[in-house]
């Protein structure tokens, strides 16, 4: 068998190695447009940043290795131009000419191109993209070539590492995003506390707007030698205008499915090549994975690319084992929908860490799936331990207990979290389920109540009514409606509360319950304190007294963290008792 792969990295790569070690009478033939067959091209913002100073460090394997281990045919600095699916041939050109590569199955890799939206000075030199190791060498050469400001266009996963290696070189940073706020999966309540972050690390952000154009200025604007001028002008919709010498473009990626398509492959969303559970197109002899395919989302059923590394990989090997027919199942025949991926993903921002897994509010709203949100708020192992450190975790789970999504932001422990739920959404796992998970736990690791177990105790208290939410977007109509019953204590008050609060601290809740009911007069209450636990005590007080009581999820905690320009009123007011 004569097996053709059209790119390599993750997906090409995993397919050419997979299938060598199912056959070895297999003819293995890897072409890739670029001169870099296998390099880890997550690594890339990391070498940028001069965490990874080696380069050949990023270098995963070469076309030598490659054909000294597994005995693949790397052709480097070849694209493939056209497939004749009749005759099972593909046309590749490379410095020498073109030649056609007959294939007895063709597995198609060929990635994700970064999106270059219509801005005017969009092709100076000064403006690089991130995915290849020759763009990170034109990154660190701008660098190392005198570079001290940069303006980074997108706050994506990209986008943020970039801005966070570029100020560890010691430039000056702008991030720049047309999104509300920087990582635009994230909550709203979560990207703040990236934001903040950002800033306090010297990185200017710009969110709501957009770059307009990328303008050259006059020569007498700079004095730079023989008159010229060596930086550009980013011009934002609001007008900012921002000085750099390095521009970093990364709003976004599209499959890069142009040959599929041109074969009359068919595609699905956002021109992403469609294929079903085997990795299979409509082609039977031609297979796709990668950032290029169309998958499923794992929770909302939604079809779509998800461009990821770890589902790539696993795309290259399932491909492989479908095309010697080695899947499991009782009866080894694939299903129509392809396979299905959550969206883990994770980054480093600084001295945070935000993960995620499954959907998030706005992608369970537009599935119409009806959800609960909880917010906690723990450490991320034992308080009583030197060095716990408190995470912020939001959890989605539907109203049959479901584990549906999950984010968390936090300086250690995050991803430890992160990945736990994921593997409880590919499991299927309710609350029910997530509070009886038995978790490794010492003091320097984490608690005996996990903060995994923690958000699970919370959530089956939401479903059998123990407690009732109310959250940070309800605030107007809660401040006009109903009593706030701030229940920390008078000191956390004195620093600050919403206007109109009436302090009452936890443990005085019982013996002041007539004079809580007096102020709300028959509205209301909408309970909260500086996390959400001592406001939960609160609201069983309440609940059993008869009151229409519900607890500020999260706290004030995530009540601040989603609206930083909410403004608080100081001193001790409306203390009474």
């Amino acid at each position: 068998m004569k097996i053709v792969i059209v790119g390599g990295v993750a997906g090409g790569m995993s397919a050419a190695a997979r299938a060598r070690r199912l056959s070895e009478d297999a003819e293995i033939v890897v072409v890739e447009k670029d001169d870099y067959v296998s390099f880890a091209n997550c690594g890339l913002p990391y070498h940028v940043g001069d965490e990874i100073p080696n380069r050949a460090d990023l270098l995963v394997q070469t076309p030598q290795s490659l054909r000294a281990a597994l005995a693949i045919d790397v052709r480097t600095a070849t694209e493939a131009i056209a497939i004749d699916r009749e005759n099972r041939s593909v046309r590749m050109r490379n410095g020498h000419g073109e030649y056609d590569l007959d294939y007895d199955a063709l597995v198609l890799a060929p990635g994700a191109r970064a999106i270059r939206p219509p801005i005017p000075g969009l092709d100076s030199p000064l403006v690089q993209t991130l995915r290849t190791v020759p763009d990170a060498d034109s990154v660190r050469a701008l660098v190392e070539g005198g570079a001290k400001r940069a303006v980074v266009l997108g706050g994506g996963y990209i986008g943020l590492e970039a801005a966070e290696a570029l100020r560890l070189r010691g430039l000056e940073v702008a991030l720049v995003d047309l999104a509300p706020h920087v990582l635009p999966p994230l909550e709203d309540e979560l990207a703040s506390l990236l934001h903040a972050e950002l800033e306090a690390n010297g990185v200017a952000v710009h969110t709501g707007v957009g770059a307009t154009a990328i303008e050259q200025p006059l020569p007498e604007m700079e004095d730079s030698p023989a008159g010229t001028t060596t930086y550009v002008e980013v011009v934002l919709s609001d007008g900012t205008r921002l000085p750099a010498d390095v521009v970093l473009l990364s709003v976004g990626v599209r499959p890069a499915s142009s040959l599929a398509a041109d074969a009359g492959l068919e595609l699905g969303t956002n021109g992403a090549i469609r294929v079903d559970a085997d990795l299979r197109t409509s082609d039977p002899a031609i297979w796709a994975v990668g950032d290029a395919v169309e998958v499923v989302h794992g929770v909302t059923g939604q079809l779509g690319p998800i461009p990821l590394a770890g589902p790539a990989n696993r795309q290259g090997r399932r491909a492989a084992d479908a095309i010697f027919g080695h899947r499991r199942g009782a009866e080894g025949a694939a299903a129509a929908s392809p396979p299905a991926v959550l969206g883990t993903a994770i980054v480093r921002v600084f001295g945070l860490t935000a993960g995620m897994t499954g959907a998030n509010r706005s992608a369970l709203t537009r599935a119409g799936i009806e959800h609960h949100v909880i917010h906690v708020h723990p450490n991320h192992h034992a308080g009583y331990f030197p060095g716990a450190r408190q995470m912020h975790l939001v959890l989605n789970i539907g109203t049959d207990g479901r584990v549906l999504g999950a984010q968390a932001v936090g300086t250690d422990g995050v991803d430890k979290r992160i990945d736990v739920l994921a593997t409880a959404i590919r499991a299927g796992f309710d609350v029910d389920d997530l509070a009886e998970l038995e978790l490794a736990y010492a003091p320097p690791y984490g608690s005996a109540k996990d903060a995994v177990n923690m958000a699970a105790f919370v959530a089956q208290n939401v479903l059998d009514g123990t407690v009732r939410l109310w959250y940070p977007w309800q605030l107007d109509e809660a401040m006009e409606s109903a009593l706030i019953l701030d229940v920390r204590s008078p000191g956390e008050y004195s620093r600050g509360h919403l206007p109109g609060a009436l302090n009452v601290p936890h443990t005085k809740v019982r013996e002041r319950i007539e004079e809580i009911r007096s102020a709300a007069d028959g509205r209301p209450v909408r309970v909260h304190c500086a996390s959400g636990f001592r406001s939960y005590l609160a609201h069983r007080v309440l609940a059993a007294a008869g009151f229409d009581s519900a607890n500020l999820s999260g706290g004030m905690l995530t009540l601040r963290a989603a609206l930083p320009e909410l403004v608080l009123t100081d001193g001790v007011t409306s203390q009474a008792g």
